[in-house]
């Protein structure tokens, strides 16, 4: 089954199995992770028997397990891709998050298809026509406005996804080719380069420099930790967490930090209910501080803002942890009032730069009203750290204490269970029952024999039914139903209890029902527009058989093909750095004597040897990073030909894309 109407699902990444498993007992929903082959992060790969073991655990909470295959595919990769995908139906996956529409037109099984942020699903007829093209959930465009998703949501009944947390692409997802333009590296293909992280200055259209060596492009994280409420209220279902790339540590605290906020917003909110079964039990305090981000923003769910770049680094400088105090040969001291451990990641600014410090040993030197002074002995000589002054700034990016904490059992996960003891003719029978309605009943004969001591024998049995601290499970409520008291073994009474709680783990997993795609609507419905230019990332004769099917006249080749020879969008973003300099002719309207200043003259990007022409286009209020290829990767054939008669089309975007196009036919 889908989500149901007002069913909440938290959502986590898991570049491993292990992880995902961690991000089960922290408290998510569902859990998405890679497959052996084309996911968008190709790193963060896993084996199929792996992933079924993962299903197994997570369906003992009729929690979700989804599968990334979210990369465009060649042709010759389509063949591939449909035998992953029944590989992956047979290990149980209850669902696929998929970029390529070339992977609806394959012969596959009714898995279900949630359409990947990749899609950039930004407007409501978007929405409305993939959600009636047989997609069961749909990854929101995370440059968004709360007003924007209620919009969307007002046009289809198709869940909604949205991330809330994580690394920001500063791109539209799916509309970003600086990668493969500059190095062959497609961040459509799962191998972005991620030149958004570089340096660049920012130079106007007479040459003079704007920004110096900043990191123009890099976005700080996504945190929607207020906005959770208003998110549920716009019609957002799954709240995802970014980081396939992440560790552990990551995951188990954001997803523990999501899950509280959550739970008090559903105690709050009984219209609203979780999307899985059973309550976790963290034993530590979250804090989004803690692990790695580039600063929080709550990016554009209330509008645009003036904070959301990390021009300054694209590191993790950490929490402010104090001030230098003194200077030694192998030494300095800081004052604080946290407490520091061997083996913290300490950093400071040098020209715009992060400098880490690894603390190989640290000691207490002295109290005072203001703080707590620390000598620090860094793994480095102090030589190697000659920027480092007194009265500077500290951060700790790496909590030494936190993260050892982090790598112990850190969460539990439990489903109440009613609990029922009863007698028959051969033995004992014991009833087990839980909010899901599962219910089982599991048999064990014996020879019954009065009990001399009624109570103790009754608070025996009581007490070994209720053993169930290594199970999934808690005595929600036990009830004998003997028609008088007998004495049962503690042995012959634990041997019911495992059995029984093995038989409805057994029985939770069997009555999951996954699941299945809903076919595409009859008569199919047409695409929002009739043309679509490279930036509909069209790379094999199934994706095009797609579009074409639901109306696409005209269809150009995805990026990738190679076919787009000139300069071109090679980003397109919400992020304006006119407005970041206050250089946007919106900001200065009304304001005497500098609205005519402000010109529409393209900017440049530059880094190196590399130049990059700014367009802004101001009626949706974008900004096009504009390039070409690099005339070796032009020159270099893509990894396939496309094998179909049909005949690709050149369509030159326009303003912001996919809304009108410049049609050249080739």
């Amino acid at each position: 089954m889908s989500l149901r109407h007002n069913e909440i699902e938290l959502l986590s990444p898991a570049k491993t199995v292990e992880i995902g498993r961690e991000a089960i007992l922290h408290g998510a929903d569902a859990v998405y992770i890679g497959g052996p082959s084309f996911g968008a992060r190709h790193n963060a790969s896993n084996e199929i028997s792996e992933i079924a073991k993962l299903v197994a655990f997570a369906h003992r909470y009729h929690a979700r397990i989804f599968v990334t295959l979210n990369t465009i595919l060649h042709d010759n990769e389509l063949a591939p891709a449909r035998k992953l995908i029944h590989q992956f139906y047979d290990a149980g996956v209850d669902a696929l998050i998929v970029q390529d529409m070339g992977v609806m037109e394959l012969d596959i099984p009714p898995i279900q298809i949630h359409a990947s942020t990749q899609c950039d699903i930004r407007t409501p007829s978007k929405a409305r026509f993939l959600g009636a093209s047989g997609f069961s959930q749909l990854v929101l465009a995370r440059e968004l406005t709360l007003a924007q998703i209620k919009a969307i949501k007002a046009e289809t009944q198709t869940p909604l996804e949205y991330f809330v947390h994580g690394a920001l692409c500063v791109a539209f997802s799916g509309q970003c080719y600086i990668s493969h333009a500059k190095d062959g590296r497609s961040a459509n293909r799962g191998d972005c380069s991620q030149a958004c992280r570089l340096p660049y200055t920012l130079t106007d259209s007479a040459g003079g420099v704007v920004a110096y060596d900043k990191h123009l492009l890099s976005m700080k994280d996504n945190d929607q930790s207020a906005n959770l409420e208003a998110l549920l209220d716009a019609g957002i279902q799954s709240l995802k967490i970014e980081g396939r790339y992440k560790d552990m540590g990551y995951v188990k605290n954001i997803t523990a930090h999501y899950r509280l906020l959550l739970d008090e917003i559903l105690q709050r909110r009984p219209e609203y209910f979780r999307a899985s079964s059973g309550h976790s039990e963290i034993a530590f305090t979250p804090n989004v501080d803690k692990t790695f981000h580039r600063g929080h923003t709550a990016y554009f769910a209330n509008g645009r803002l003036d904070n959301i770049a990390a021009f300054d680094s694209p590191k993790f400088v950490g929490l402010h942890l104090g001030y230098v105090t003194r200077l030694g040969p192998d030494w300095f001291e800081m004052e604080t009032n946290e407490d520091l451990a061997n083996g913290d990641g300490l950093n400071y600014m040098h020209k715009r730069e992060v400098v880490g410090i690894l603390a190989n040993t640290v000691e207490k030197k002295s109290s005072n009203e203001n703080g707590t002074i620390w000598r620090v002995y860094p793994n480095e000589k102090m030589a190697e750290f000659v920027s480092l002054k007194v009265a500077m700034s500290v951060h700790r990016n790496r909590d030494q204490q936190w993260e050892m904490a982090l790598t112990k059992k850190s969460a539990d996960r439990k489903l109440g269970l009613w609990m029922q003891l009863s007698e028959s003719d051969q033995g004992l029978n014991l009833h087990l029952s839980d909010a899901d309605g599962v219910n089982t009943t599991t048999a064990i004969a014996i020879e019954f024999e009065a009990a001399q001591q009624a109570e103790k024998a009754e608070a025996s049995l009581r007490e070994n039914l209720a053993k169930l601290g290594n199970t999934m499970f808690y005595p929600e409520q036990i009830e004998l139903k003997l028609s008088q008291p007998w004495f049962v073994p503690a042995s012959i009474i634990n041997h019911l209890r495992r059995d029984a709680i093995a038989k409805h783990e057994s029985e939770r997993i069997a009555q999951w029902q996954r699941p299945l795609r809903q076919a595409a609507q009859e008569p199919l419905v047409a695409y929002p527009e009739t043309s679509l230019s490279y930036l509909a990332n069209v790379y094999n004769h199934l994706a095009r058989q797609f579009y074409q099917k639901h109306g696409v006249q005209l269809i150009a080749a995805a990026y990738e093909a190679h076919e787009e020879a000139g300069e071109v969008p090679l980003m397109i973003t919400k992020h304006c750095l006119r407005f970041s300099f206050n250089l946007c002719p919106k900001q200065a309207k009304g304001v005497t004597g500098v609205q005519g200043q402000i010109k529409a003259e393209p900017m440049t990007l530059v880094n190196g040897d590399e130049k990059f022409t700014l367009r802004f286009d101001c009626k949706p209020c974008e900004m096009h990073v504009m390039g070409s290829m690099k005339s070796h990767i032009l020159k270099s054939p893509p990894p396939t030909t496309v094998s179909s008669p049909l005949v690709f089309h050149k369509v030159r975007p326009f303003s912001s894309g996919l809304e009108k196009s410049q049609i050249e036919k080739t």
